[in-house]
């Protein structure tokens, strides 16, 4: 992985300016990795807000068979405060350091949030993936604050996110199981929109969540139940 280092603002207006600096960086004109090959790493957070703590966990799949290659967590304290819009820079020391426990090649990252699909154009997908060089994608659960149109009911039909003031497609709506909710795909670095929606068709095999967002969630909740345990019997 590049090592750009991550800056952590003091306050909304440095955070901003920072995200002005480094979306210039985004990489958007090349494919990605074909679906299937070598590996793609799923990252995840979850929060104790009473306690001040962020965990963050990082799985490595085989991108073929879909089978766990690797694992990490890292449990961190909350740097910045929460300004949607700007909660990459809660997260994204304790992603790095996961991240870096990795021995594992982590390939292609796929994250449970935005890319492009951010009233910035430059959501965590894309702070990672310039920080870290890696491609990377965005899937996330709801549109933000974007619009679109229900795509088909049969899965892999998609429909354009939307920017509304302007209509810039951000994004894609993809139907990961056949009548279930679809997803929020969006490029986050070194890879296009349509790879993005085929790595994620092939990462929803089962579930309307991709298996690296399904897995790197269960664990992050686990390591978060266990550094919470650890904060109440210490004091800390």
């Amino acid at each position: 992985m590049n090592h750009t280092p991550h800056t952590t603002p003091t306050d909304e207006a440095a955070a901003r300016a920072v995200q002005d600096e480094l979306r210039t960086r985004v990489v958007l004109d090349e494919p990605g990795p074909p679906p299937g090959t070598g590996h793609v790493t799923g990252v995840d957070v979850a929060y104790d807000d009473a306690r001040d703590l962020v965990v963050a966990a990082a799985v490595v799949l085989d991108a073929e068979t879909l089978a766990v290659v690797e694992e990490t967590t890292a449990t961190g304290r909350v740097a910045f405060p929460y300004v949607p819009g700007l909660l990459a820079f809660r997260e994204m020391p304790t992603v790095l350091a996961a991240l870096g426990r990795l021995r594992t090649d982590p390939g292609l990252i796929v994250c449970d949030g935005y890319g492009l699909a951010h009233p910035r154009r430059f959501g965590l997908a894309s702070h990672l993936g310039v920080l870290t060089g890696l491609p990377t994608l965005g899937v996330a659960k709801n549109p933000f604050t974007f619009v679109y149109e229900q795509p088909g009911l049969r899965r892999g039909d998609s429909s354009p996110l939307r920017d509304e003031a302007d209509g810039t497609e951000v994004g894609r709506a993809l139907r990961t199981q056949a009548g279930v909710k679809p997803v929020f795909v969006s490029v986050g670095h070194r890879v296009t929109l349509d790879n993005a929606c085929a790595h994620t068709l092939r990462l929803a095999a089962a579930f309307r969540q991709p298996e690296t967002t399904r897995r790197a969630d269960s664990l992050c909740r686990r390591a978060l139940a266990e550094a919470t345990a650890e904060a109440d019997a210490t004091g800390t």
